[in-house]
């Protein structure tokens, strides 16, 4: 996140000269922009200005040559001789620039530098160096280890480099000791990724003067060329596959400058101002570019032009195209990103020379040879540039402005201040006309309602203030202020689109602590509380959690490999999955057809981070396409759709289920006084769901599908279907697949289940029940044990039972299955302990023979015979 220092703020406002970096985060905060961070430095002293007496060069018998010097640092500092006089301190030095009459930092013993390196005297080369003479890298300020810091080459004036004196404290010269605020920006705040945004809104928190340096900037922008042979090179923008119709280019500006000096190094001013922004110094040029675009908001990129041969091509990638990044890495392309190309030898854009709005490629970059420069200032599309940057997972400074919205007509005035410093740096000349080839669209007009502030907000603003407030954040205000205005946004705030959008900038600068705080009263009368559909979806997450299983919320998104693991064929789910236009992660691009898949990517991160034992549910949504629905139709906006249109549009969107799963794996019991720990089984895993449909009240029963119709991620022997009494399948419980299991690397017999929770709360009865009496005659127990077809299930014997006993029956249980030579080939036994209870009369012999009876022949048409 982009870091603030107030020294490059007050370039752009008119901050205190006292202002606080506590300060400044809570004036910030005050309009939307969150502290992240204040960073310290990590630097302690005593580090101060020396100067170097004589410095005798020394040669080693390694073949270096060494520096024995005696640096003045101050009376306070220096040592003390034989005599009791203070003297200058002894330091060796190895930096090829050292040399006598220099003045340049010293480290003395005591002082910390960055990674807890302690200075202290120590022996070397046959002397005791009592300090040391440091360099940009060894105290934090760069990456610069090629010599020692002389401070006159430090930028500054030569007034200033003689009022400098032995045992100067330099970490306040340098600003070693200044901390530096790192501020969290919103998706849609993406002018903030910029001192001059961040200025902006500084201003409107406190009222201090601000200046927009593209203002003045423009002022100095050179006429564009007019035609191809007066701009440096030739420039195509093509786009056969633009994402949402947008096209991926539609502002490309380039400017060159020749006769650059290829030695020319960053002045220690922008090398410190990079550093301090997180950033390290490469070269002039690139630390030019990048210079402007943490000032500006604006990404370039700097050429090399000889190398380049025009026509310049911005075109989407081509199925199987390659490039090796700044980073070294080869890349495979995809057909949706956008590519910077040149025409070597007339090919027109076939050379590849990077992806555009996100990182350069090798060919084409600026070396310490470079001479003539070619500065590319473009815009470039949001959803091109993130998709681009998550496929390849290339988070650049570049892409993370592009992808939040980058001011579309600030090109020219990015490209002029690179320009300027150039000039003044590298005494670089413009070479040609600048090339603009500009797309952009007009910023949309918005019919605003005064009125929606106090309407969506609760917040009494006068309209004149409303105004204002709109007119000071960069917008054209026209119309009545008392009624309706036409607001047009400025190009830097593409996050404002519709009338809401304004209101909310209205509350933040008017202060979201001013809204007032109201309950709304119900506008129907008795509609208090919650419906009985919502009590009972909170029942589900009660009953669960009560059983001990801990609820999460993932994210509703998968991918192929997800599929995969569970046993998948991916081009089948694809057919009726969602898939996303602008997914968070490439590889998981499609929402949820099932709880379970990312359900089983959280128990799998536990499982890594050693958490064994893992009983985790959740409810949430599900999203099934229809391949044979029509397309969505597209709505105009600001108008309110026709009944027609929302039938349209209704009929596109894929279905949506609520549904609740759960993972259970590791040990379902630790080990108690008894030793009775147990790993995870199908049981636990169906004793969740039966909990969930009986605290429902819903009529249900389980059955065992043939193996052959199990899905794949299951067990084909230990899955049963959660059925309702009409026949309605809601869901499905047991034991995962061992293929799964070894897939994801989680234990044996890890066992899940998931239900439509929408379905079963379809299917269920809400009128009130009537408590019944507790009876209080006494009841008949019995035992049953019946020999039945090993095709007829526990669950149809029971509901037969039920059937038969009616009102009569209290209670029943399975208490005892049994096989063997006893009962036979393809039987088995089925004992049953049931309690029978009359709610007005003590029952007789004769009624419990009565029910006895009625059982008997009731479980007959199942092939049941009774045993005792």
């Amino acid at each position: 996140m982009p870091m603030v220092d107030i020294d490059w703020l007050k370039e752009h406002v008119q901050v205190p000269e006292d202002l606080t970096y506590e300060q400044l985060a809570k004036d910030l905060v005050q309009v939307g922009l969150e502290e992240e961070d204040i960073h310290q430095s990590t630097v302690t002293g005593p580090i101060v200005v020396g100067y170097v007496v004589d410095a005798e060069p020394e040669p080693q018998k390694n073949g270096k040559t060494i520096n024995w010097c005696h640096v003045d640092v101050g009376e306070q500092y220096n040592a003390v001789d034989d005599q009791g006089r203070k003297v200058p301190r002894g330091i060796v030095c190895g930096a090829p620039n050292m040399a006598a009459g220099e003045k340049v930092v010293v480290t003395l013993p005591g002082a910390v530098l960055p990674g807890d390196f302690r200075i202290e005297p120590r022996k070397t080369y046959g002397h005791i160096s009592d300090g040391m003479c440091a360099s940009e890298r060894e105290l934090g300020l760069g990456s610069d280890h090629q010599g020692i810091i002389l401070l006159r080459n430090y930028g500054f004036t030569p007034e200033q480099y003689e009022q400098l004196k032995p045992g100067d404290d330099a970490m306040s010269l340098l600003h070693m000791n200044t901390p530096v605020l790192e501020i969290n920006i919103t998706p849609d705040r993406g002018y903030a990724f910029s001192y001059r945004g961040v200025a902006r809104e500084y201003h409107h928190s406190t009222g201090a003067e601000y200046t927009d340096p593209v203002i003045e900037l423009n002022k100095t922008v050179p006429d564009s060329a007019t035609q191809e042979d007066q701009a440096p090179l030739a420039v195509h923008v093509e786009d056969e596959n633009p994402i949402h119709g947008q096209p991926g280019c539609d502002r490309y500006y380039l400017r060159a400058l020749t006769g650059c000096d290829p030695k020319a190094a960053t002045p220690s001013w922008m090398r410190r101002r990079l550093v301090r922004a997180g950033m390290r110094s490469i070269s002039l040029p690139v630390d030019i570019t990048n210079y402007v675009m943490l000032d500006l908001g604006q990404p370039l990129h700097a050429y090399d032009l000889d190398k380049l041969s025009g026509p310049i091509v911005v075109r989407r990638a081509r199925q199987g195209e390659h490039l090796t990044t700044l980073d070294g890495k080869d890349r495979e392309l995809s057909t949706e990103d956008l590519l910077i190309t040149d025409s070597p030898e007339g090919h027109e854009g076939s050379r590849i020379l990077g992806l555009a709005g996100v990182m350069g490629g090798l060919y084409g970059e600026v070396t310490d040879q470079t001479k003539n420069i070619l500065i590319e200032s473009a815009h470039f599309d949001q959803v091109t540039i993130a998709r681009t940057a998550r496929r390849h997972k290339l988070p650049s400074e570049a892409s993370k402005r592009f992808e939040r919205g980058v001011d579309p007509q600030m090109q020219p005035a990015a490209a002029a201040m690179a320009a300027d410093l150039l000039h003044r740096l590298a005494g670089g000349q413009d070479l040609d006309a600048p090339l603009d080839l500009n797309q952009t669209e007009p910023m949309p007009v918005i019919d605003f309602a005064v009125s929606e502030v106090a309407r969506l907000t609760g917040l009494e603003v006068e309209p004149q203030r409303i105004t204002a407030i709109l007119r000071d954040i960069g917008c054209t205000v026209q119309g009545d202020p008392q009624d309706r205005l036409s607001v047009t946004p400025p190009t830097w705030r593409p996050d404002l689109g519709e009338g809401c959008d304004l209101v909310e900038e209205v509350a933040r600068l008017v202060g979201y602590d001013r809204i007032p705080v109201t309950v709304p009263s119900p506008k129907v009368s008795g509609a208090v509380g919650l419906t009985d559909r919502q009590q009972r979806r909170r029942w589900v997450a009660d009953t669960l959690a009560e059983y001990g299983l801990t609820e999460v919320l993932d994210y509703p998104f998968v991918g192929d490999n997800d599929f995969k693991a569970f046993g998948m064929d991916p081009d089948e789910v694809h057919v009726n999955s969602v898939e996303l236009a602008n997914p968070m992660a490439a590889d998981r691009p499609y929402l949820r057809q099932s709880l379970l898949l990312p359900l089983a990517n959280t128990v799998e991160r536990n499982l890594r981070r050693g958490n064994t034992d893992v009983r985790l549910f959740e409810i949430g949504y599900v999203f099934r396409r229809d391949p044979k629905a029509p397309a969505v139709p597209t709505l105009p906006g600001g108008v309110r759709p026709s009944d027609e249109d929302l039938a349209r549009l209704d009929q596109g969107l894929p279905e949506q289920r609520l549904h609740v799963a759960a993972l259970l794996t590791g040990r379902a019991q630790e080990d108690g006084w008894l030793k009775d720990s147990r790993d995870v089984d199908w049981t636990d895993a169906v004793e969740s769901a039966r909990r969930v449909l009986d605290r429902l009240g819903a009529h249900y029963r389980l059955e065992q599908p043939p193996a052959e119709q199990v899905p794949d991620q299951w067990h084909p022997g230990r899955t049963a279907r959660l059925v309702l009494d009409d026949g309605t399948l809601v869901g499905m419980v047991g034991e995962l697949h061992p293929r799964v299991d070894r897939a994801l690397g989680f234990p044996a017999h890890s066992a899940a289940f998931e239900l439509s929770l929408d379905m079963v709360l379809d299917h269920l009865d809400y009128t009130p029940l009537q408590a019944k009496p507790v009876s209080t005659f006494p009841p008949v127990r019995q035992d049953l044990a019946f020999t039945v077809p090993d095709t007829v299930s526990a669950a149809d014997l029971t509901s037969a039972i039920r059937e038969a006993a009616g009102s009569s029956l209290e209670s029943i249980e399975l208490f005892d299955v049994f096989t063997g030579d006893q009962i036979g080939e393809h039987a088995k036994s089925l004992a049953f302990a049931v309690t029978f209870r009359a709610p007005d009369r003590t029952l007789t012999s004769e009624d419990s023979e009565s029910l006895r009876q009625a059982i008997v022949d009731k479980t007959a048409g199942l092939g049941a015979v009774l045993r005792a």
